[in-house]
């Protein structure tokens, strides 16, 4: 199930410093990042193994999650917010604002074999 955890944010008056150390619950074997999304949904799948992290640096986007039990959508809208998606998770990402950033941290390196398309019915 797909839980959304509060990032430590140091304020100050020279601005914020967000951490993410030991709040992530694997070990980060890739990064990347989404930007640039025009109307389009993103992700469409879940998966066999890999564990993600997602943080959404600027702006905000949407994202909705099945894991077969629960339906649930997050806004993601603060770089203080991290959603943890589990290989069950059936994700999709959509509702990009044109500044949006989405940094994913993923437990696996990029297999295609690993991704699970077929929606839970």
């Amino acid at each position: 199930m797909a839980q959304l955890i509060d990032l430590v944010t140091y304020t100050d008056t020279r601005g914020n410093l967000t951490v993410l150390e030991r709040v992530i619950p694997f070990d980060i074997k890739r990064v990347f990042y989404i930007y640039g999304v025009d109307e389009s949904v993103r992700g469409g799948h879940r998966h066999h193994t890999t564990v993600q992290a997602a943080v959404c640096l600027q702006g905000t986007c949407t994202i909705y999650n099945n894991d077969s039990v629960k339906e649930e959508e997050f806004v993601l809208n603060s770089p203080s917010k991290c959603l943890i998606l589990h290989p069950e998770d059936w994700h999709k990402m959509y509702n990009f604002s044109a500044d949006a950033i989405l940094m994913v941290f993923a437990s696996t390196f990029f297999d295609p074999q690993d991704y699970i398309y077929q929606p839970y019915e």
